[in-house]
């Protein structure tokens, strides 16, 4: 069951990204964030800047898709509209010596826009491009690539409302959990978790509902947080769906997409049947 907060004070969002068709995952984490957020604002945040496979019929239809589930929220934002304000953080950081160049392999450069998932997480960096002293050479130019220096063998903590205690190891070594991350890519593009944490926060979030593959991604996002002075909202992992043969349902599974599914007969009705969640629940936002 689902805890509801009925605060008038809370902001939750939506991030879906147009760079495929929306899932019975995807259906199932938006319809825990909508419920969540019954009595408060909830945004739909349009993650739009992964240049090679965001497309406006992706973004379309996940609008759609979302409205015919019983889905609503108050007020809408395009990351691809927001790249100052990404800018002014990564000269926050360049200033503060928290990041560094990189320029190191090209496919963890390319994966950076998009969020890490468990079977794509982003390998430990073991610190080829990083100096031996915080690099501090002030205000520096973004046409380049740069990664965020963790704290070596800093524990990140965190309770998550959904999933309990989490700890997470930071560093360069085969210890940690994660290591220096991407933040910045040299064609002027922020990575997921710099975007994220900046649009969270300028947002007013207060909780963040999403999958439980990325807790991970919690404990980096914590860290930015911490340099950039930014608040660090309340944290909701959903467990993940997955197919018969165990894999975390995405955006290749096309047979399980909302847009399939509609176009096959089916009713809002029989996607909370699949989804085990209450019926009722649709009854009542549908209802005048």
């Amino acid at each position: 069951m689902v805890l509801l907060t009925n605060a008038t004070s809370y902001v939750g969002r939506l991030a879906p990204s147009p760079t495929g068709l929306l899932h019975l995952g995807h259906a199932r984490t938006f319809w825990i964030a909508f419920e969540r957020a019954a009595g408060g604002k909830l945004w739909l945040r349009d993650e739009d800047l992964d240049p090679q496979r965001s497309r406006a019929d992706f973004a379309t239809a996940m609008r759609e898709d979302l409205r015919w589930l019983g889905i609503t929220w108050q007020a809408e934002v395009k990351q691809s509209d927001r790249l100052e304000l990404y800018r002014k953080a990564m000269q926050t950081l360049i200033a503060a010596g928290t990041v560094y160049p990189c320029h190191c392999s090209r496919r963890d450069l390319e994966r950076a826009t998009q969020a890490p998932h468990e079977e794509d997480d982003e390998p430990v960096y073991r610190g080829t491009c990083r100096p031996s002293e915080p690099w501090t050479l002030g205000p520096g130019p973004l046409p380049q690539n740069y990664r965020f220096r963790v704290p070596d063998g800093e524990t990140i903590h965190f309770t998550d409302l959904h999933a309990g205690p989490q700890a997470f190891r930071a560093g360069c070594d085969a210890a940690a959990d994660f290591g220096d991350f991407l933040v910045w890519r040299k064609d002027g593009l922020p990575s997921y978790q710099l975007a994220c944490i900046v649009d969270d926060a300028a947002m007013g979030v207060t909780e963040v509902v999403r999958g439980r593959d990325l807790l991970k991604s919690t404990a980096r996002q914590i860290l930015l947080q911490r340099a950039l002075g930014l608040p660090t909202p309340a944290y909701f992992h959903c467990d993940l769906m997955r197919d018969e043969a165990g894999v975390r349902l995405a955006k290749r599974h096309d047979a399980l997409s909302l847009r399939t599914l509609r176009e096959a007969g089916r009713k809002p009705q029989d996607v909370f049947s699949m989804l085990q969640l209450s019926s009722e629940a649709w009854t009542a936002s549908h209802s005048t």
